[in-house]
């Protein structure tokens, strides 16, 4: 019988070019089948590929930062009116505190509304925010339980429907009677590219914070009223080569802007479900920057 020092030994190590291809099969053209093609060839046999992939995808195991039942967070599941209907939302505050709280929309992966995200919206509750996550996938029946068809159905999306969904989310908890009418949003890759695209649309949006997010058209960036966070695994060559020119309309603009790039980190650096790309560094010290940012810029 093998050793489990031996069956160690015998895991191929997770490289660079692994998590580049599972990027493209998550982000771009490559399917399933053309991945692990890919990281069979990379692991060097069907069965490393085999063992490899589940760290390189997210795990829904792992433990929440703040669990579902935490005292300090109340947390409820409702819905907001939406450009295409009824949006089903998720939606954490404080449990204690004065009221009324700033409020921020949290925009998921493209993996829909899932319970990562969920997660997030707690952390910002116990940070003292109002924070609704809404599903963007509504409109096709809701998150799925399988991802590839949630990132189907991600991509299947009108675009421009979403965008206003999104700033649907921003009028409901510019509204909420538990907040104080400033409204920020928090996205994370997929969700990171409509946080911009909600910034350029729309003008309550006080705050945007976007993680590793495809940028906007830099014809459109004079139309942003928000001030801006951005963050950047310095590993993300697919996501970070549209920075230079965001950065350029940002400043021709005149629109506020702090960008911040993590070298060594890879895109969903955030991610702490997903072992291969997780940072906890990077993760870390954005989370403490975009909390700071949010404060002060959503502050009553």
């Amino acid at each position: 019988m093998a050793r489990p020092e031996d069956l160690m030994q015998d895991t191929p190590k997770i490289t660079q070019a692994m998590i580049d291809a599972y990027d493209e099969y998550t982000h771009l053209t490559l399917d399933r089948r053309g991945f692990m093609a890919r990281l069979t060839g990379l692991a060097g046999s069907a069965a490393a590929a085999a063992a490899i992939a589940p760290v390189l995808g997210a795990n829904r195991a792992r433990a929440a930062i703040v669990a579902p039942d935490d005292g300090r967070v109340g947390s409820v599941w409702t819905t907001v009116p939406g450009d295409t209907g009824e949006i089903k939302a998720y939606l954490a505050e404080p449990a204690a505190g004065a009221k009324p709280f700033p409020a921020v929309v949290v925009i998921h992966e493209n993996r829909g509304l899932n319970a990562h995200i969920q997660d997030i919206a707690r952390r910002l509750a116990l940070e003292g925010f109002l924070a609704l996550a809404p599903d963007f996938l509504s409109p096709s029946g809701g998150t799925p339980d399988d991802e590839d068809q949630a990132r189907a159905a991600i991509a299947a999306l009108d675009g421009a429907a979403t965008t206003r969904n999104a700033a649907k989310a921003v009028d409901f908890l510019t509204a909420h009677k538990d907040s104080n009418g400033n409204v920020g949003a928090i996205g994370f890759c997929w969700g990171g590219g409509l946080v911009n695209d909600l910034a350029v649309f729309s003008p309550g949006l006080k705050a945007g914070v976007a993680y590793y997010g495809r940028q906007p058209d830099p014809e459109d960036v004079p139309k942003i009223h928000a001030a801006m966070m951005l963050h950047y695994g310095g590993l993300d060559q697919r996501i970070n080569a549209g920075i230079p020119a965001y950065r350029e309309a940002l400043e021709g603009a005149g629109v506020e802007h702090q960008i911040f790039v993590y070298e060594g980190a890879n895109h969903a650096f955030n991610n702490d479900t997903s072992e291969a790309r997780y940072d906890k560094g990077a993760a870390d010290l954005a989370w403490r920057r975009t909390v700071e940012f949010l404060k002060a810029k959503l502050a009553g």
